[in-house]
């Protein structure tokens, strides 16, 4: 058996994606998701023009071997576009051997650890009423796990708060949008947002918070400590994590459980934060730490230090990252929670997929493979599109972390 065709598929049905579709002389075939967002040309590039011609005549099956030969064979390593390019190949390989196994992929992986995947939602408003009505939107329609963002007073274009009511897409213009912040606002208005939270809803629903890496480690030791009160599931990015050893200071002041690596690439980016157990939940996305292969022994990793996953789920990863997610996290046994922003009813057409919510949880579905095809002549009918995420600067017009 062996790859008999390599091409990526650019679509924009709402926001940009791209996807690799590998062949095999033996007509089975694979997709795995290959987004960037914001600089999705970049791994087109990479992929067209350094990884696909070095496919053609290899076997599909030998996964590990090619996964090695892409990440080790390439000299200059890691980074967020060789290793989405990587898990591109890596994530259509994995669904090629499924098909060919008639498993689905959870299968493969060794079996089911779970009935469902629990699956948190991500609920905004422009200011703190709407935002609680946005959490009790998703209570209603069954999510068990809510993460509540809310605009802040004096500030515009915070973080989080989306156009739509269940459809967030930060990525918003052809040059990047500017906002502003104001750290000390945040920090006195959240524990406000969560002291109603509570007590509207209850102690119940498992509640959490992103904070997208805006606070220095002093601040997020604050923040942990205020929202203490109020039993958060975790907050998410606290600080900047390039400083591995920043999380030490914050583990110090607070009791919060803490999240952080959706923009992790490789194991490195986590080692010393899981090692340590200066954080709770580790969420290295499908798509950004090179597919499955890898997330695997980062997931390995983390258990022995007693960390859970929790996989970014952004509506930036197509359903194929999404789909391929929900059968790691079918898999592994020191799973968390799983990130699910829904993507828009154009996005689910272009890939329709087997997997489905209900009461709370996610199911991969039993489709052979990872569940998630693609639509190519729905998908040329949304050509690219460009669109950057927004860029954040302090009051006084510093750059800072958006």
């Amino acid at each position: 058996m062996k790859i008999s065709a390599a091409r990526v598929i650019v679509t924009c049905p709402g926001r940009n994606f791209v996807t690799l579709k590998l062949e095999t002389d033996q007509g089975v075939y694979g997709i795995g998701d290959a987004t960037l967002n914001g600089r999705e040309l970049a791994v087109v590039a990479y992929l067209q023009e350094h990884v696909c011609p070095l496919l053609i005549g290899r076997d599909p099956r030998r996964i590990e071997d090619l996964w090695q030969y892409l990440y080790r064979g390439a000299y200059w390593r890691r980074g967020p576009v060789t290793m989405r390019a990587i898990a591109a190949v890596d994530v259509a390989l994995w669904d090629i051997k499924a098909k060919m196994a008639g498993m689905p992929l959870y299968d493969l992986l060794g079996g089911k650890s779970r009935e469902g995947v629990l699956v948190y939602g991500h609920a905004n408003g422009a200011d703190l009423g709407s935002t609680v009505e946005a959490v009790g939107h998703y209570l209603e329609m069954g999510y068990k796990a809510v993460r509540a963002q809310s605009g802040i007073p004096g500030l515009d274009l915070a973080y989080g708060v989306g156009r739509g009511v269940l459809h967030y897409e930060p990525a918003d213009a052809a040059m990047p949008t500017e906002t502003r912040w104001d750290t000390r606002k945040y920090l006195d208005f959240i524990p406000s947002l969560f002291e109603r939270l509570r007590e509207t809803f209850g102690a119940e629903p498992a509640l959490l918070h992103d904070v997208h890496h805006r606070l220095t480690p002093i601040e997020a030791a604050r923040l942990g400590k205020s929202l203490e009160p109020f039993d958060l599931f975790w907050i998410e990015d606290a600080t900047p994590a390039e400083n591995q050893d920043a999380f030490r200071l914050i583990r110090q002041h607070t009791t919060t459980p803490l999240a952080v690596g959706e923009i992790f690439n490789t194991l490195w980016d986590a080692k010393e934060l899981i090692a340590n157990q200066l954080i709770d939940y580790i969420r290295m996305t499908v798509v950004g730490s090179g597919g499955i292969t890898h997330l695997r022994r980062v997931a390995d990793f983390a258990a022995i230090h007693g960390v859970r996953t929790g996989c970014h789920g952004a509506t930036d990863l197509s359903p194929v990252t999404m789909g391929a997610a929900l059968h790691f996290d079918s898999w592994v046994p020191n799973f968390g929670i799983q990130e699910y922003m829904r993507h828009s009813e154009e996005t689910d057409a272009v890939f329709p997929h087997s997997y489905q919510f209900e009461d709370g949880y996610l199911h991969p579905g039993d489709t052979a493979g990872h569940g998630v095809d693609i639509d190519e002549e729905l998908a040329a009918r949304y050509p690219y599109k460009p669109a950057y995420l927004p860029v954040a600067r302090l009051q006084d017009g510093t750059m800072w972390n958006w």
